[in-house]
């Protein structure tokens, strides 16, 4: 009786014990069928579909930039640099000074090449960009047409200066921030002769004071 009483006994915690692990298989099962993983070492769940939604959402918002923002740098970088080679023109006939008449030119060559550029990346993206001056670039023109000799030189390196200081740092946020590869690459290939221009035209600035 004893005996048969000791078996039942075993075979009763044999079969608790298959459930208990069909049971413990099925929770792992279905956990990884959720998109979890299993922590060994603490018994925990992690979800894995969640983290990966949370690592994509903070890869997009940490990209700084939009196709629309690429688009209007783009258009932006396109009139300022028409402006400046229109400018350069400009000041290489009516400025007084050599220095100023040496980087009126450097102004002509340089943006000319970029505005090249611009239009070039423009073309490969299917985008239009402007071919004429806007309304304040235009009024920037006619108020230096009216202006002479060392007052010329004066009103053009301080439009210079303020020019530069702003494309440099459009440029510099451009190179970091860029949706689009390409026009990253645009304003970092861009960005030293900008550099190179507002170093040049301060130093002009600071002779004529």
């Amino acid at each position: 009786m004893k005996e048969k009483f000791l078996y039942l006994a075993i075979v009763s915690l044999a079969v608790a014990g298959m459930s208990s692990c069909a049971k413990d298989s099925y929770s792992v099962n279905s956990t990884i069928a959720n998109g979890s993983t299993y922590n060994s070492d603490f018994g925990k769940t992690s979800n894995a579909g969640n983290n990966n939604s949370n690592m994509m959402a903070n890869s997009t918002a940490n990209t700084g930039g939009s196709a629309s923002d690429d688009g209007d740098f783009m258009k932006e970088a396109a009139v300022g640099g028409m402006a400046e080679v229109e400018m350069g023109k400009l000041a290489a006939t009516k400025a007084a000074s050599a220095d100023v008449k040496k980087f009126a030119q450097m102004m002509v060559d340089d943006h000319t090449k970029a505005n090249n550029d611009l239009k070039a990346l423009a073309t490969k993206k299917g985008m239009a960009v402007p071919t004429d001056l806007d309304s304040s670039h235009k009024a920037t023109m006619d108020d230096l047409r009216e202006q002479n000799g060392a007052d010329f030189d004066k009103a053009y390196v301080e439009e210079m200066v303020d020019d530069h200081e702003e494309d440099v740092a459009k440029f510099e946020d451009e190179a970091k921030n860029a949706t689009d590869p390409d026009v990253r690459a645009f304003a970092q290939k861009t960005l030293p002769t900008l550099q190179k221009h507002l170093d040049a035209i301060k130093s002009i600035q600071a002779k004529m004071k």
